[in-house]
């Protein structure tokens, strides 16, 4: 199995944004971000072959990261969500886990995989793997598009990782700054965040696999 891409600054250009008075900079491509997953999409694929896995996405960031991830997959799967808020409309995680909305499918018996947009503290992760396993299912494997491996403070499974990156404040595709900006197609960071970081280097692929709800 490729482990996850360890992502600096795939991207020196001039982009940027502007949201709630911040400016941001373009991070990661959406060729980038596609191309990594479609192959983690094709690694689900091998490994549950006929067993129909059922997805549960955390929303609302993961929503988009979902959808693309399932297609490409390409075995027969389901699919439900749950609701969790640990940011709100801050930049940082609050540290505090508040689930909003219940998974309706019954997932004993089945084979889950958990998808998360970004692990952060990994605070949100543990309270998920947890609670789902009350639920008595076959197996939990967990997902997540962004890895922030600095900032993770509790030792949780991470099985399919799209990216690890810095502690960066990260912004579309699926992640919001306020509940603005998730339709982004590509990534995007702070722009001081980008010039503090600017000298880094692609660090090529990391061999570790090791999200946060809600971003």
């Amino acid at each position: 199995m490729q482990g996850p891409v360890e992502a600096t600054f795939l991207v020196h250009d001039d982009v940027t944004i502007s949201i709630r008075g911040e400016r941001f900079r373009k991070y990661l491509t959406a060729e980038t971000i596609q191309k990594r997953v479609r192959e983690i999409g094709r690694e689900i694929a091998e490994e549950y072959g006929d067993r129909k896995p059922i997805f549960i996405g955390v929303l609302n960031g993961a929503f988009i990261f979902l959808a693309d991830l399932m297609r490409a997959a390409k075995i027969d799967c389901e699919v439900d969500f749950l609701k969790l808020s640990s940011y709100g409309e801050k930049k940082i995680s609050s540290g505090t886990v508040t689930e909003l909305k219940a998974v309706d499918a019954d997932l004993k018996g089945r084979h889950v995989i958990v998808v998360e947009d970004i692990i952060d503290t990994g605070l949100s992760m543990k309270y998920l793997v947890d609670r789902l396993k009350q639920a008595e299912p076959a197996s939990i494997k967990t997902a997540t598009l962004l890895h922030k491996y600095e900032a993770t403070r509790e030792d949780v499974p991470l099985d399919f990782v799209g990216f690890r990156i810095r502690n960066l404040f990260v912004l579309g595709y699926g992640l919001d700054y306020g509940q603005v900006g998730r339709n982004l197609a590509d990534i995007y960071i702070l722009e001081e965040q980008h010039e503090g970081h600017a000298s880094e280097a692609v660090e090529g692929l990391g061999n570790e696999d090791s999200s946060e709800g809600g971003q």
